[in-house]
């Protein structure tokens, strides 16, 4: 296992190599110090209107609002925006940054400490305190990523072989949700850092099972997929938030592109990179010419609206699987694709002068009317992560 990893890290450091070698005059076309610095002063005028008891974190901004709309540290979006200022500081070494960061960060330790209530501790922990670690070391940050993984894990069913999404969820069985790949970094982090090897072993399961029953034949995701939870039977497929259950739902979809390259990341199983390859396929395929997609795929009313958050999470997963493509025609299908998603956000998404968010519509939940045409502090989250990724792929090229 280690030897395989060893060439996985091998192979990961060549590839991006070769890649900031082809992407390079994209990542100049694009201007990425400018961008960086656009997101930079963007997050300091979010953190400049934040009330002032450091525990209003920001989630969404209403269309032609300039107002951010708060949460506390439950809601499921809090880890984005300490994890929005985790990247930013990355890029920016900025001191003012990075203690607003460490602020935001510990502003979410209760979540360490206390019973899973959903799958969704992976946004919230991993994002803040994962990135703090991994920029600081600090050991406080790791120990807390360590105890939220083990509470993580509280929610997984042996007989289903997934984490349960929503225990307080009303679906008729054990319900798990594609968003929950997202969360088996934390899993897979934690089994390599001192926790539990066991929470290797669980994510594995995880990734195997969804990917057994959580697809239609066209590799197209469900929302949830509702087990019986005494048999592991799969009951059926559902939407929540998508327009119907036989829909391909944007943002869905890329949280499977993204998850299942994390896990072929953190495996070096080959079955999951190929499954990657398929989900990515029917979501390039069905793209509309500007690359951003409407907020379900089956939507075929022209004003629907688009998801710019699905955009950034795809962007972002397609800049990583193409460091594990060997087919170099579709590893530049991927890198390209990624540049048009980030350069179409970058010139026609960016909020500007309208708010203080990086990126103006994204759809939170259409069905129930909820954050429509909003920004988003997930969508900012990811398209950070891209340009830092960027960032990463340009340091590769000056280094060698």
């Amino acid at each position: 296992m280690k030897i395989r990893l060893l060439f996985l890290s091998f192979l990961f450091i060549t590839t991006l190599f070769v890649n900031a070698q082809t992407l390079k005059k994209d990542i100049v076309s694009l201007d990425l110090k400018t961008q960086l610095e656009y997101c930079k002063v963007h997050t300091l005028n979010t953190l400049t209107a934040l009330p002032n008891d450091g525990k209003s974190l920001p989630r969404s901004i209403p269309a032609k609002s300039k107002e951010w709309n708060y949460v506390d540290y439950k809601d499921w979006t809090s880890g984005f925006w300490p994890g929005q200022l985790w990247y930013v500081y990355e890029t920016s070494h900025d001191k003012k940054i990075l203690a607003a960061a460490e602020k935001y960060t510990n502003y979410l330790l209760p979540l360490t400490n206390t019973k899973a209530a959903d799958h969704d501790l992976g946004f919230q922990v991993f994002n803040s305190f994962g990135n703090a670690y991994q920029l600081t070391g600090k050991k406080e940050y790791k120990e807390a990523v360590l105890r939220a993984a083990d509470t993580l894990a509280t929610l997984f069913n042996a007989k289903v072989g997934t984490i349960q999404s929503w225990p307080h969820a009303k679906y008729g069985g054990h319900n798990t949700i594609i968003d929950n790949m997202m969360n088996l970094e934390m899993l897979f982090w934690a089994s390599k850092h001192g926790g539990n090897k066991k929470l290797y072993d669980i994510a594995v399961k995880h990734a195997e099972t969804t990917m057994q029953n959580h697809f239609r034949p066209d590799c197209s995701a469900y929302h949830v997929v509702v087990y019986d939870p005494e048999t592991g039977q799969k009951i059926k497929g559902v939407t929540a938030q998508g327009l119907s259950d036989d829909s391909m739902w944007a943002r869905g979809q890329a949280w499977a592109i993204y998850g299942f390259t994390m896990v072929y990341r953190e495996t070096g199983d080959r079955k999951f990179r190929d499954f990657a390859h398929k989900l990515a396929r029917v979501y390039l395929d069905r793209l509309p010419k500007d690359m951003i997609p409407y907020w379900d795929f089956n939507d075929t009313d022209p004003q629907a609206p688009r998801d710019a958050s699905a955009a950034a999470i795809t962007a972002s997963a397609l800049l990583e699987l193409a460091t594990f493509t060997k087919d170099s025609k579709l590893k530049r299908e991927y890198e390209e694709k990624a540049m048009k998603m980030i350069t179409e956000l970058t010139n026609h998404y960016q909020s500007r002068y309208e708010n203080n968010a990086l990126l103006l519509h994204s759809t939170g939940h259409k069905p129930a009317g909820s954050e429509i045409d909003c920004s988003m502090i997930y969508a900012d989250y990811y398209y950070m992560e891209c340009l830092a990724r960027l960032e990463k792929l340009m340091w590769v090229k000056r280094f060698f």
